[in-house]
């Protein structure tokens, strides 16, 4: 049996154990489907170590593949599922997958991507659907032997362009599968992540992998949704007693502008636990939330290569209002001046972060940019800048030079701005986020044309199909503004705090 669902299938093996829009698999299920595909994968010559890709939506199979490798050994790679070809094609390249796993709805996109040059390393190519069935139909049921622990590899995106893999020590190794199962344990009971687990965001997220994954592991069933829709939230957590819910703010909002009759509806009694992060929340918005659902929002504060970093209660936010709480037990936050030394308590400073237990991270094929976010061995920075107060408590007081985060996303400005400045009528370009009501921020970009060159609506349009031909949707922008030229210093560095001031003026974003 499976190291990581054995005794769940032993002891409850007729529950539930995932749930999506087109069915359930009971524990003893999806316990005897991890053992097929992994004696199925290594019958198809996978090894441990070797690197897959994962394209698909929020479904069961995502979960069993994702199991899979953790007992297998092998690296998986969460593909965002919003990407053109070229951004599938790039990762491919510096992931070096052997595999692809891949549903049915991204096929077409995918199969371009595999086209491409840069897929060479890729020999096995199986949908999510009959493939995957039939590799399961066809594999021995027995235990595997020598479980090993792979894991996931999370791209993100980084501020100078294309997106970095981020390897911890969960991507994989020469330990076995048992240790996931207690660092599951223990992010499950120090949030606390009790009963059952809706997923509503897109599981190719580190955070919603976090909050959905190691409860499953820790055993949780989990209940999914592949996009996200507020009156069906409401309806799948009180259909099947959801205990805990991970949101981002833009969710928050719309669960908050439905209807007057189906709010009223909506009995929630199971709910005991929603966590929100990924963005900041206006602080209405929460407010809001915490008197419709009562003192259960909770916020943390993280990233993908420090997992959560800080936690803050519905109550302690109330009352310290901009606090993003108090860090946690396994870490240590130390806040550094320009001299790269400790500053004294509550002064602001450039917060990095050591995990008391010794995890730490590495950007997958770039030695420099792990270099770069270290001060010391285990000791990284995410780029915020804030304090810790007498009593503890962390507050922000900057965020990362640059980033937009919009609808609970990261989206850097470098990529998008090196895709516009290879269009024949740019001649210089700055991507800002600028106040969006729904979504936080959205994507526009400041441009100058070159000498020539009409620049009006058309222009405009045409800007933002380029983009769109090039990167994912959310990535391009929603608007485009002309000036005649992009602020710059003597040394040809944006000053972007002047193009953002105008947008800004009379919200509350620092920029």
């Amino acid at each position: 049996m499976a190291v990581l669902t054995s005794t769940f299938a032993a002891d409850r093996g007729a529950e539930s154990a995932l749930v999506d829009e087109t069915g359930s698999v009971s524990w003893a299920e999806l316990d005897d489907r991890i053992n097929r595909i992994v004696n199925g994968l290594r019958a198809a010559g996978l090894v441990a170590g070797d690197t897959v890709a994962l394209i698909a939506g929020n479904c069961r199979a995502w979960f069993e593949i994702a199991l899979a490798c953790s007992h297998g050994g092998w690296t998986y790679v969460p593909i965002n599922w919003h990407w053109v070809a070229d951004e599938l094609a790039y990762v491919f390249a510096d992931a070096s997958p052997v595999a692809v796993f891949v549903d049915d709805r991204y096929a077409e996109v995918t199969r371009v991507a595999l086209g491409d040059a840069r897929a060479a390393t890729v020999r096995l190519i199986i949908g999510l659907g009959e493939d995957l069935e039939r590799l399961i139909g066809g594999a021995d049921t027995a235990e595997p032997v020598a479980q090993r622990l792979g894991g996931p590899m999370f791209y993100t995106s980084g501020t100078t362009g294309r997106p970095k893999g981020v390897r911890s020590a969960l991507s994989g190794g020469e330990m076995g599968p048992e240790i996931l199962q207690l660092v599951a344990s223990g992010f499950a009971e120090m949030l606390p992540l009790p009963g059952r687990t809706l997923l509503c965001g897109p599981v190719y997220h580190s955070a919603q992998w976090a909050f959905s994954f190691l409860p499953l592991v820790a055993g949780s069933s989990v209940v999914m949704q592949h996009r996200y829709d507020s009156a069906g939230v409401l309806d799948l957590i009180d259909r099947y007693d959801v205990t805990n819910v991970h949101l981002v703010p833009t969710q928050m909002k719309r669960l908050l502008d439905l209807p007057a009759q189906i709010r009223a509806g909506f009995d929630g009694a199971s709910l005991t636990t929603v966590w929100h992060g990924a963005a900041p929340c206006p602080p209405a918005v929460k407010r809001d939330l915490i008197e419709w659902w009562g003192p259960k929002i909770s916020e943390y504060y993280g990233s993908t290569e420090g997992s959560i970093i800080s936690t803050i209660s519905s109550t302690d936010w109330l009352d310290k209002n901009g606090s993003v709480g108090r860090p946690l037990d396994n870490v240590e936050v130390i806040v550094v001046g320009d001299d790269d030394q400790p500053v004294a308590p509550g002064t602001t400073g450039t917060l990095y972060f050591r995990n008391r237990m010794g995890m730490d991270f590495s950007y997958h094929n770039d030695d420099a940019k792990t270099s770069a976010v270290h001060l010391a061995p285990g000791v990284f920075t995410t780029g915020d800048i804030g304090r810790l107060d007498a009593h503890g408590f962390l507050w922000l007081s900057d965020r990362k030079i640059d980033m937009i985060i919009s609808g609970g996303v990261n989206i850097y400005p470098a990529e998008i701005e090196g895709v516009l400045a290879a269009h024949p009528a740019v001649d210089d370009v700055a991507v800002i986020g600028v106040p969006d009501d729904e979504f936080g921020e959205s994507v526009k970009a400041i441009v100058q044309v070159r000498d020539g060159v009409s620049a009006d609506d058309g222009l405009a349009d045409a800007l933002i199909t380029h983009c769109r031909t090039l990167l994912a949707g959310y990535k391009s922008p929603r608007s485009v503004d002309f000036v005649t030229s992009i602020p710059r210093t003597a040394t040809g560095k944006l000053t972007k705090q002047q193009l953002r001031a105008p947008y800004w003026a009379g919200h509350d974003r620092s920029i």
